[in-house]
């Protein structure tokens, strides 16, 4: 009797926790395998500390906004001093690159070519327009539209060359009776750099969330592993959840070391906290990690997992963010579409937490919305991975 009793709880322990919905030794098992497999895998060591490097610093050196030393010619029609003073100050400052000219077919075939952006012609006449009661164009711009920003860029300051010099000629007219003077909060050097490093950490972190999970986990499908994983107790919150904490690490770890580059490397100035910092990536994490399991479990194929990936995860989030495009200058349906990329929060966060500060009321609503965000794909990829194994 007594021996009956002692098999039946025996009996009855294994049972129970194969009930169970959530068990925490089965999970840690679990986060050990998918641990293991990891490190053993040498692409998903590549993706996750090899890639961001070379990221960085490709958004960091050959992706530049900064228009510095734009190539222009400077037509020099008259022979006045006035007109030469004037050339001067256009070969003395840092943001063009002058080159000399005494006719205008010196320069046009260079514009035609792409070697100048643009030319300005001082005319004959140039003492003539200056002294005019009248106010007159002093010069003539011709820029290279095929290039608008830097087009708009080259017309502008040549206009703001001009005033500047006229405005401080001993003999010309007084200077307006407001004097402005702009001063730029957060980036006051106009760096772009310091814009797109930290919106390259967001591109980063959503190719080893998205990416990297959705092959590793497709790779499983594909080699049959998944399905013997799902045919063990442990339930699917407990599979998913394992998959999700090795990938999660190495994510945090990426982040740590993009933000170490951001800053001792790439000079860019952290001036909120690490830990808003951890948090912020630890958040976005949640949508980055769920979409790409999302991806898997609708696949089952490396190929069309790394697809999918791309056009949902990386391509959305490089062009839709805001990091390298500002959503306010994109179609308004366009602009709704963003507020379903959760890397539109990542990135309006990172460049807060390190041009501006801890600035709470800018973090919470974006938490929530990748909190929200992340939840949605997990429930999704829970609900499948199910069909899948009763399937």
């Amino acid at each position: 009797m007594n021996t009956g009793t002692r098999t039946n709880r025996t009996g009855a322990a294994p049972a129970q926790r194969a009930r169970d919905p959530f068990n925490w030794r089965r999970l840690a098992a679990l986060v050990h395998k998918e641990s293991l497999q990891a490190v053993r895998d040498p692409s998903t060591i590549l993706i996750a500390f090899v890639l961001p490097v070379v990221l960085l610093f490709l958004f960091a050196y050959a992706v530049s906004l900064d228009v510095r030393e734009v190539r222009i010619g400077v037509v020099l029609e008259s022979d006045s001093a006035a007109a030469q003073a004037l050339a001067a100050a256009f070969a003395g400052t840092r943001y063009l690159a002058v080159t000399p000219a005494r006719e205008r077919r010196e320069v046009a075939g260079q514009v035609v070519s792409g070697t100048l952006r643009g030319y300005v012609v001082i005319p004959q006449d140039f003492e003539r327009r200056l002294a005019a009661r009248v106010p007159q164009p002093l010069v003539q711009v011709i820029t290279d539209g095929s290039q608008p920003n830097t087009a708009n860029f080259v017309a502008n300051y040549a206009q703001g060359v001009v005033q500047t010099w006229r405005a401080g000629r001993a003999d010309g007219a007084p200077a307006a009776g407001v004097a402005l003077e702009p001063r730029y909060w957060f980036n006051a050097e106009l760096e772009s750099r310091r814009a797109l490093v930290p919106g390259a950490i967001a591109i980063v972190m959503t190719i080893i969330g998205t990416m990297l999970t959705a092959l590793v986990v497709a790779r499983e499908w594909e080699r049959g592993t998944m399905e013997a994983v799902l045919s063990t107790p442990a339930s699917v919150a407990e599979i998913l959840v394992g998959k999700l904490l090795p990938y999660f690490a190495l994510g945090m770890a990426a982040t740590l070391g993009s933000a170490a580059l951001a800053i001792f490397v790439f000079d860019v100035p952290l001036r909120g906290s690490l830990a808003a910092l951890l948090l912020l990536s630890a958040v976005f994490l949640i949508p980055a990690l769920g979409q790409g399991l999302l991806i898997s479990a609708l696949t089952r194929n490396q190929f069309l997992a790394s697809q999918i990936a791309l056009f949902s995860g990386f391509l959305p989030a490089f062009l839709l963010s805001g990091f390298f495009f500002e959503i306010d200058a994109m179609p308004p349906p366009i602009q709704v579409i963003t507020y379903a990329i959760p890397a539109r929060y990542f990135v309006s966060s990172l460049q807060t937490v390190f041009l501006a500060g801890d600035v709470w009321p800018v973090f919470l609503p974006d938490l929530a919305a990748m909190a929200a965000i992340g939840m949605l794909f997990f429930a999704i990829a829970k609900r499948k991975t199910r069909k899948n194994l009763e399937a």
